[in-house]
């Protein structure tokens, strides 16, 4: 059988680093692509370098994705490349638009005129439930996006539920829940956290401003969540997919799990700071995983007090 080719978009990010490892380890060729900027930005993939291709390309830029897929013929795409900060979306809503939403597009309408046979996977988030109808969450609940990255989501995910059922093509959406890990970007809040203590802890800091710590979210490993990524590719049949753990901790929760770890109290450090809130805040996101576990076989395997630990001993180490 023929070595199998996956292109990953957002291959330097989180999740395409661990998605990397996972393909590499199933003996894929693996191609990704990468936006041109001043800075090297691939310590996440720098370990596994030697073993992918990388192509100089983006979402914005319709040529470049015609040009590598053309090149490539991937048998499978991942498409996780997006601007993936909710704050920075309400300050950057047009660039925000432009690669989470049309970025979608190109890329489906590339695949299509290219008449590529590849299956396609869409990053969606759990952000584009927003302003929740239904405690918890599943495939059937309507969307009520709260943020310009939530609505750029929402139009990828029906995108390519349009292309799945105009065009006949393998294009399947990850309902992914919040994801976190040692590479988690560190402008989100559960990386700030771990990121602050280590600070803390080394005597390098005294404080942690954070936003709203009432806010509550269904918390994963990003390693746990790359897999169910590839196991819909491997359906018969295309389709979308919620992907949780199924249950909720608010950040205050999480900060007890952190600073309790390494025996401090957060409350002698943290610092709550309007700056951080969102214009529209989204207060519970809770998944309900069920069709991913009957469908795809998928479990989450790292509970919540790992990811903290696991995260938190990381910082520590790097600090």
């Amino acid at each position: 059988m023929a070595q199998k080719k996956a292109l990953v978009t957002g291959i330097t990010g989180q999740d395409g680093s661990y998605l990397a490892e996972l393909l590499l380890s199933k003996g894929y060729e693996v191609h990704g692509l990468v936006r041109r900027s001043s800075s090297f930005n691939t310590w996440r993939i720098d370990h596994v370098r030697d073993h992918l291709v990388l192509h100089y390309g983006d979402l914005v830029d319709q040529n470049s994705l015609v040009r590598t897929l053309a090149m490539v013929k991937p048998d499978e795409i991942y498409n996780l490349a997006a601007q993936s900060h909710v704050k920075v979306s309400f300050e950057m809503p047009e660039y925000t638009s432009n690669v989470v939403a049309s970025g979608v597009l190109r890329l489906l309408d590339a695949v299509r005129e290219l008449e590529l046979p590849s299956r396609i996977y869409q990053a969606g988030s759990s952000e584009m439930y927003g302003l929740v109808h239904e405690t918890p969450q599943k495939e059937t609940t309507p969307f009520h996006p709260r943020s310009p990255y939530a609505v750029s989501k929402v139009f990828g995910h029906y995108m390519t539920v349009n292309y799945r059922e105009g065009y006949g093509m393998h294009a399947s959406n990850g309902i992914l829940f919040n994801h976190e890990s040692p590479r988690r970007g560190e402008n989100f809040v559960t990386r700030k956290i771990t990121m602050g203590l280590a600070a803390i802890k080394k005597g390098k800091s005294k404080e942690l401003r954070l936003g709203n710590l009432d806010a509550k979210r269904d918390w994963g490993f990003a390693g746990d969540y790359v897999e169910a990524m590839w196991r819909m590719l491997q359906q018969d049949q295309p389709g979308d997919y919620v992907v949780a753990t199924g249950e909720t901790y608010s950040v205050r929760q999480f900060l007890d799990e952190a600073f309790g770890y390494v025996g401090l109290d957060w409350k002698d450090f943290v610092v709550v700071d309007p700056r951080f809130f969102r214009p529209a805040e989204v207060d519970l996101l809770l998944g309900d995983p069920t069709r991913a576990k009957t469908v795809l076989g998928w479990q989450p395997k790292v509970g919540f007090r790992e990811l903290v630990r696991m995260m938190v001993d990381a910082d520590l180490e790097r600090a």
